[in-house]
């Protein structure tokens, strides 16, 4: 068998278009069938439907006629469609004519050869098509997996569960042509039963009003049918679905927003265990017709039926937003269980010190709108400052955890609302109450030796009860703490040189060098031990953030809270750090911390500071050079403290 005789790699119709010149019927009779089916060119078009092929016998005559009026559809066929010449053609050109696949043969050829020649071109033009589609497959399938890798690629960089069904959806509706889709997932409900919720919806032919809702897990609709089967489901038209079918089409929606569903695609989503968490539906593949010139010049799309390539991308589509959105909705578990762990440690912090409640969330939401007007800033020292969303969880984070060290901190320190250490107030009344007695007793026992008259020695006690009630009085004017630094009184002073006899003649002092020690604390209530314990909190926050596994966009949460108390001239501490090595970040939290601690109202041991007068000692501070001037800027321009102002 030679090459020219073997059969087809495929099932082809094979068309001979002839026209109407003498001696064609002696060619016709020569050729087997093969089935080669010859019919002569009368049509204004020429039209091949899928699966024929066509070859045109060109002699002079028909030849003139195609120059003349070229057929309609012509490009359309160039594919499959070639040409055996007869004799000599009439012109040198064949502008009619785009594949140019020709077979040429000159007059009076015997028939043999010419029956040759026609099945030598329709070999040619099967093989050529069986490639040509082979390469389009071949090109669609290449497109599909990239399309598949992209659409992977995105999901998977997505977190937030919301968007990544929103962009899912738009993608699988772009990737099968679908003019509407919708989402369902799986969740279980408060009394543990499991339904499906209806998470999304698109539609390019008209505008929704999307509402989540929800519906029983059963075979009765379409997406319970798909969730509880776990199959792909793929209707034709919804509204011929046979009457034995389980499920049926909900043609209320349809109604309600003016739209009709014919073709459908359901598909379950399922994940890496094939679990099912969903449901893709997908609604109206369509496809772009070109229609008669004739009538229209407009491109018009028809719904069609899904197909299997549609059916195969919607199957690798669901399965990667399945997993995508597992791994979205593992991420907000573990941000939602890392936030409660945040929550508790702050929670220990206050149940350790209760007066100093809610400080660490307000520091953490003046910290972030401080750094959110910093970013917005168009002009200044900070108009180039920027961060990113990532940054600003890690300073959220960092505020709202820059105290935890304080659970190190011995509680009599933590919460020591005035100089004097707890329960030393209350020694130091029955002392001034011993010494009150002693001196009357010391005065009664003189005037029994008639060293004094009864009035005398009454005068007597009564001045010393009066310098007693004044020292007395301003030992606990002195016990207060104070904002800014105070220089001890002089009359604190005279009240140190106040004294009682003892029984065995000496005398002592009614305020111990301890007590007088700690009523002379210049700011504050902390003398310079306990304030370097206070101090040790920041190490102690700094030790314990280090411990835990921080992702890479939350590395810096630990050096953040580390810094809370750095100050730009170098009189911070721990590490008295200086301006050029102090993030801005870091300095916004600085502000906020200690405006917080200024104006909040529910501290023991100071009375809380009006706003502007609070505004008044942060802007002495920067001009001494130890907080940020153009940041205080920021945050009384913008008024930031608004963030936190009670009702």
């Amino acid at each position: 068998m030679t090459p020219d005789d073997a059969p087809p790699s495929r099932s082809f119709r094979r068309r001979l278009l002839h026209g109407r010149s003498a001696g064609i019927a002696s060619l016709l009779s020569s050729l087997p069938h093969e089935g080669i089916e010859p019919e002569e060119f009368r049509r204004p078009a020429l039209r091949l439907e899928e699966g024929e092929v066509g070859v045109v016998l060109l002699d002079r005559t028909l030849h003139g006629e195609l120059s003349a009026a070229p057929p309609e559809g012509i490009g359309e066929a160039a594919e499959r469609l070639g040409v055996v010449v007869v004799g000599e053609r009439s012109g040198a050109a064949d502008p009619f004519w785009p594949p140019r696949v020709y077979f040429s043969l000159p007059e009076g050829a015997p028939d043999h050869h010419a029956a040759r020649a026609i099945r030598s071109v329709f070999r040619f033009l099967e093989e050529r098509h069986v490639a040509a589609v082979a390469q389009r497959a071949l090109a669609a399938r290449t497109a599909d997996i990239e399309n598949l890798n992209r659409v992977g690629i995105a999901l998977a960089a997505e977190t937030d569960p919301a968007r990544l069904i929103a962009d899912f959806l738009s993608r699988a509706r772009a990737l099968t042509h679908a003019d509407a889709g919708s989402l369902y997932l799986i969740e279980a409900g408060e009394d543990g039963a499991e339904h499906l919720r209806f998470k999304a919806a698109q539609n390019d032919s008209v505008r929704l009003r999307f509402e989540e809702a929800t519906l029983p897990l059963d075979s009765r609709s379409i997406a319970g049918h798909v969730a509880t089967s776990g199959r792909v489901l793929r209707v034709d038209d919804v509204h011929a679905i046979p009457e034995d079918a389980s499920y049926r089409f909900n043609r209320n929606t349809d109604d309600e927003i003016g739209y009709r569903t014919e073709s459908m695609l359901a598909v379950p989503m399922k994940n890496v265990q094939g679990r099912v968490i969903g449901v893709l539906q997908l609604m109206n593949r369509k496809r772009s017709v070109v229609p008669d010139l004739s009538t229209t010049a407009v491109m018009r799309r028809e719904t069609v039926p899904f197909d299997d390539r549609n059916e195969e991308m919607a199957r690798s589509l669901a399965s990667q937003a399945a997993v995508a959105l597992e791994n979205a909705r593992l991420t907000a578990h573990l941000r939602n269980l890392f936030d409660g762990f945040v929550a508790a440690s702050v929670t220990a912090i206050e149940q350790r010190d209760p007066t100093t409640s809610g400080h660490s969330q307000r520091v953490a939401i003046l910290t972030c709108a401080l750094a959110e007007a910093a970013h917005r800033a168009a002009t200044g020292a900070y108009a180039a400052f920027r961060i990113t969303p990532p940054e600003m969880t890690a300073l959220r984070y960092a505020a709202v955890l820059h105290d935890f060290g304080k659970v190190g901190v011995r509680e009599s320190v933590l919460v020591k609302a005035r100089k004097l250490p707890p329960g030393r107030i209350d020694l130091l009344r029955e002392r001034f109450e011993r010494a009150r007695l002693a001196s009357a007793v010391r005065v009664w026992q003189r005037a029994a030796t008639g060293e004094l008259t009864a009035e005398a020695a009454r005068g007597e006690i009564d001045g010393v009860e009066a310098r007693m009630d004044a020292a007395w009085k301003r030992v606990l004017e002195a016990d207060v703490p104070t904002v800014l630094p105070a220089p001890a009184s002089d009359a604190l002073r005279e009240a140190e040189g106040l004294d009682f006899p003892l029984e065995n003649g000496d005398r002592e002092r009614v305020l111990a060098p301890e007590d007088a020690r700690f009523l002379a604390i210049a700011r504050g209530s902390l003398d310079d031990a306990e304030r370097r314990e206070i101090e040790s909190h920041v190490t102690q926050t700094h030790r314990f953030l280090s411990k835990i596994p921080w992702t890479p966009e939350l590395a810096r949460v630990p050096e953040l809270a580390w810094l809370h108390h750095e100050k730009l001239d170098g009189s911070g501490y721990p590490r008295g750090l200086r301006s050029e090595e102090i993030p801005a970040p870091a300095r916004m939290m600085t502000i906020c911390d200690i405006y917080d601690a200024l104006s909040a109202a529910d501290r023991p041991y100071k009375r809380a500071v009006a706003r502007d007068e609070a505004i008044d000692i942060l802007r002495s501070e920067a001009a001494k050079g130890t907080l940020d001037r153009d940041l205080l800027d920021l945050f009384v321009e913008g008024r930031i403290f608004d963030s936190t102002a009670r009702p």
